[in-house]
């Protein structure tokens, strides 16, 4: 069976970094990419608001930490493009999502990937997206 491509959103990310809900499945989630050799996806825009959150709320010191961890993470940073940044304004103009969470949305729906998050606001788009979501 072939492995799924998988898109991450900030929710997931800081759900692993963090330890909060969902991190048990996002453990499964990237283990299943380290040994699949099929790398995670993760818009440059969602890392910046894995990034700022961390900033703000722990500082530079843990920001930079959590930079280094995501690094070694099995993780494919994707440029923000213009297809990208298109189909992001398409999905920001539609829907009441933050267009940081229209990147991830985005990029799932160009690269036919499954979206993983535990984020509610992707409800909006779970007709056009395919979604994992780590609560259910």
């Amino acid at each position: 069976m072939k492995p799924v491509l998988r898109v991450l959103d900030a929710y997931s990310l800081i759900a692993y970094l963090e330890g909060e809900a969902g991190k048990d499945r996002m453990i499964e989630i990237i283990r299943d990419a380290r040994d699949t050799g099929r790398d995670l996806l993760l818009s440059v825009v969602n890392w910046g608001e894995v990034y700022y959150i961390t900033l703000r709320e722990a500082g530079l010191k843990r920001a930079e930490g959590v930079s280094h961890v995501i690094s070694t993470l099995p993780i494919k940073l994707i440029p923000a493009d213009l297809d990208l940044a298109k189909k992001a304004a398409e999905f920001k103009a539609k829907k009441k999502m933050s267009y940081a969470d229209c990147f991830a949305a985005a990029l799932a729906k160009l690269r036919n990937a499954e979206l993983v998050t535990g984020d509610e606001d992707f409800r909006q788009v779970k007709d056009e997206v395919k979604i994992l979501w780590l609560h259910e």
